[in-house]
């Protein structure tokens, strides 16, 4: 089975329709997948309402989970936006972390796992040690990216989670046709970051089906 709780369509800055998006995942073996567009305060109410078309247009296909990724946003704003996106009917709500790759703003990463609206961190870099505890304390999931720039820290990210106990998800964070991960390759993914084989499962597999039936 396959998940994919990050991805991107023509909603924001990605290069599918959301159907085609969903057609694409199917072939390739997804069960599910969230479309999480970027969002900041202009955006957020547009961006909603057309993933939440998605949903029943693309139902055919796979299950598609209506998100958000929040993206460049002040970090004393992030809780805010979650709580807005939440309201307008996202159930996933991801925050775009501390990338070593885009300047984002610091202090996102501590935001984000404080927040109580925040389901996902994605690619969150160098992340402390203290801001994934939090994560852990308030359950909030740290992202393995299979996604170029954002993935070089993927083995930080899964050494820390580790040993304090943050779950983690395998996300593509795809935008093109050719960024979307076949089961095969998010596991590739996985172990590359150093996760051994039971925690791998557990990201591919154990904890998506765990999410899927509360969302």
């Amino acid at each position: 089975m396959r998940f994919d709780f990050h991805s991107h369509t023509l909603i924001s800055d990605g290069e599918l329709l959301p159907s085609e998006l969903a057609r694409r995942a199917m072939i390739l073996g997804h069960d599910a997948i969230a479309i999480t567009d970027h969002v900041d305060f202009t955006n957020v109410e547009r961006a909603v309402s057309e993933v939440l078309k998605a949903v029943d247009l693309c139902e055919d296909y796979l299950k598609i989970i209506p998100g958000v990724e929040i993206t460049h946003v002040p970090p004393s704003r992030i809780p805010k936006l979650a709580k807005q996106a939440r309201e307008l009917g996202a159930e996933w709500i991801v925050v775009h972390g501390e990338t070593v790759s885009e300047p984002v703003a610091e202090g996102t990463n501590l935001a984000a796992v404080s927040c109580p609206d925040v389901d996902l961190l994605a690619h969150p870099g160098l992340i402390e040690e203290e801001e994934v505890q939090i994560a852990v304390d308030n359950g909030v999931i740290l992202e393995i990216s299979g996604r170029r720039g954002h993935c070089l820290t993927n083995g930080h990210v899964a050494s820390l989670s580790m040993r304090l106990g943050a779950e983690m998800l395998i996300n593509s964070d795809g935008h093109a046709p050719q960024d979307l991960m076949t089961r095969e390759r998010a596991e590739i993914v996985a172990l590359g970051a150093g996760l051994d084989q039971a925690r791998a499962e557990r990201a591919l597999e154990g904890l998506p089906l765990e999410l899927l039936k509360r969302l």
